[in-house]
């Protein structure tokens, strides 16, 4: 079943044109997995999906619902989290007070042990403050504070920028495992390997077009195409 649905989406930044007529569609309980080069489209995308922007032209639906014209925190409160790429975790309050603020504004949060469960590390940082956590303990709170408003669809942008490989090794573990547990994941991501990984299903992006949309077994059998629009990332 669809659970997003994006039909010939057109996105501008003032007057350039970034996204041409992008359809893209995220099924119930799959990881999608968004590729392609620096300045692709693929943050716009996101934002775009989110509501942070808003297309000038084609629609998006979340479970059957049009969203298009919402704004970003009614689309937040119908089940869309989106992770940015800066986290945004507020530095000056505890790992379990950025938690509490992400809860106050959901309508059925989780439990806190189910998110301390998940990410052991934040369980022994939880009276930490932000600014003292590590890049990757940040984007742990990152992705929790979706998980917390018990998110339908995390769209996670850029999780493993600048992290150590055993910390992207320890994040792709947490992102498999909510996958397991029947969470919808749509991720942007330059370590090609990593997404592919993870996801069953990728569209490739150049300059604002979808160029390939199929599954990562059919991109990894395509080297000409992998080559050509991901390059050295591949």
């Amino acid at each position: 079943m669809s659970l997003l649905t994006a039909d010939r989406i057109n996105t501008f930044y003032g007057d350039s044109h970034i996204l041409f007529d992008v359809s893209v569609e995220v099924h119930e309980k799959e990881v999608v997995a968004l590729l392609g080069r620096n300045g692709a489209g693929k943050s716009t995308l996101l934002k775009t999906l989110a509501g942070a922007l808003r297309p000038k032209s084609g629609t998006i639906e979340l479970n059957g619902a049009p969203i298009h014209q919402k704004e970003a925190h009614e689309i937040a409160r119908m089940g869309l989290q989106l992770v940015p790429e800066e986290r945004r975790v507020i530095g000056g309050i505890t790992v379990h007070e950025n938690l509490q603020l992400a809860a106050m504004t959901a309508k059925d949060p989780l439990d806190y042990s189910e998110i301390y469960r998940t990410f052991p590390r934040l369980d022994e940082r939880r009276t930490n403050k932000g600014r003292e956590l590590s890049g990757g303990e940040q984007q742990m709170v990152a992705i929790a504070r979706a998980m917390i408003r018990d998110a339908k669809l995390i769209l996670l942008d850029e999780p493993f920028e600048g992290l150590a490989p055993l910390i992207v090794r320890d994040l792709m573990a947490v992102c498999q495992d909510l996958a397991a547990q029947g969470r919808t994941i749509v991720v942007v991501e330059q370590n090609v390997a990593a997404a592919l990984s993870m996801a069953g299903r990728c569209y490739l992006l150049n300059t604002g077009h979808i160029v390939f949309s199929g599954t990562s077994e059919e991109l990894q059998e395509r080297p000409e195409i992998m080559n050509r629009y991901l390059g050295a990332a591949a």
